[in-house]
């Protein structure tokens, strides 16, 4: 099963940005379909508190629909807890909120490694994997 890795970034550093590379800042309440992909390599999709989850149904209509190849990176009130649901989703990058621990963060992925459904990313069930 290909997984998508999602990059941790802690809330203090800066996330990389390589020079000529196009960011663009969805709001939560934006349709995706209506902005303009072309060039676009950093799609920001922002949780401006932990139960605002639109930027859930945003990255996946993204990734999945639309079928965005670049960078989809979590900003705002963005919570260990929420990271494996994130990935699923389509999530590539997050930055973390100020108080929590990129270490801890990474245990939450190795605890949860598989899944029997697809996602969307990989979209075959586990048992279509071999």
């Amino acid at each position: 099963m290909t997984a998508l890795t999602m990059k941790l970034i802690a809330a203090h550093a800066q996330p990389e940005r390589s020079a000529g590379q196009n960011v663009t800042q969805i709001s939560n309440d934006a349709d995706p379909r209506a902005v303009s992909l072309e060039g676009v390599h950093v799609i920001e999709l922002n949780f401006p508190k932990f139960a605002d989850g639109r930027a859930f149904s945003q990255a996946f209509l993204l990734r999945r629909r639309l079928g965005f190849k670049g960078d989809i990176r979590a900003t705002g009130e963005v919570l260990v807890d929420q990271l494996v649901q994130m990935q699923r989703t389509g999530f590539s990058s997050a930055v973390l909120r100020a108080d929590q621990d990129v270490a801890f963060a990474q245990r939450q992925f190795d605890r949860y490694a598989q899944f029997y459904q697809g996602d969307a990313v990989d979209t075959a069930p586990l048992f279509a994997h071999g």
